[in-house]
């Protein structure tokens, strides 16, 4: 896969766009879609390599593959070990922007809703790598947010849940108005502060549904994962056990 630089008049700036396999970044990519600022010519995601799985989202790789086909992007992969230390993923991430620099990709989009100490230092490692973040979905309201993505059709599952904030059932619930209305006054209704994290299968930046449902939930590392599955296929074996939470951050 390689992107080219475009500098013709006109020509929208190309970014890739750092998907976590989550609803925020899945919908990053249909509000950036829709408005035209960017050309999306990537996906980029942290991959745990001990377990073929999305970093922290716990999400089987396959899964991940077929997100990048309907979502009709190429995939950049940045494995990343389990555990995985903070200079260990900063090297890895910045292999990956000094890869995009030279495919002509200037900006990373990324699905932040507010943390502000988690946009500075995306703001600071990117402006290192002479790559410039950019956050379209920023300071929205999460309760508005939420329902603006139901109501545009986006499907979910809720893959990683912190115990400490959210109980252990909603693993493994889809993300809908019956999970919006269950939800403890405290929590955050995109999950922001890190209650919960999700697994897209469906909605406008999708060309087609992926058909998934929710498997075994099991404790590990102090979080609570739930592994969802192709619908039809086999739970599979050793080779998809559930990870460890190796690292926080999807991307910068």
């Amino acid at each position: 896969m390689g992107v080219t630089s475009d500098t013709g008049a006109g020509a929208k700036p190309k970014a890739w766009l750092a998907w976590s396999s989550g609803k925020d970044s899945a919908w990053a990519l249909h509000k950036v879609r829709e408005s035209g600022d960017f050309e999306v010519v990537a996906l980029v995601t942290t991959v745990n390599s001990a377990f073929q799985r999305v970093a922290m989202h716990a999400v089987r790789e396959s899964l991940l593959d077929a997100q990048a086909a309907v979502a009709g992007l190429p995939l950049v992969k940045v494995p990343i070990p389990s555990p995985c230390s903070n200079d260990i993923y900063e090297q890895a991430m910045g292999e990956a922007m000094a890869r995009a620099r030279s495919e002509g990709v200037k900006h990373v989009i990324f699905g932040d809703l507010f943390l502000e100490d988690i946009r500075a230092y995306r703001e600071k490692q990117l402006a290192a790598c002479g790559m410039t973040p950019v956050f379209p979905l920023w300071l929205q309201d999460t309760r508005r947010l939420a329902e603006e993505m139901l109501v545009g059709g986006l499907s979910a599952y809720l893959t990683c849940i912190d115990p400490r904030k959210l109980g252990r059932e909603f693993a493994g619930r889809r993300f809908d108005a019956s999970l919006l209305a269950d939800l403890p006054r405290e929590v955050d209704p995109c999950g922001e502060n890190g209650e919960f994290h999700t697994f897209a299968c469906a909605g406008p930046m999708f060309h087609e549904n992926i058909p998934v449902e929710s498997g075994e939930v099991v404790e590990r590392d102090g979080f609570v994962f739930a592994d969802i599955l192709p619908r039809l296929a086999p739970a599979g074996g050793g080779q998809h056990k559930m990870p460890q939470a190796t690292h926080s951050r999807e991307g910068f």
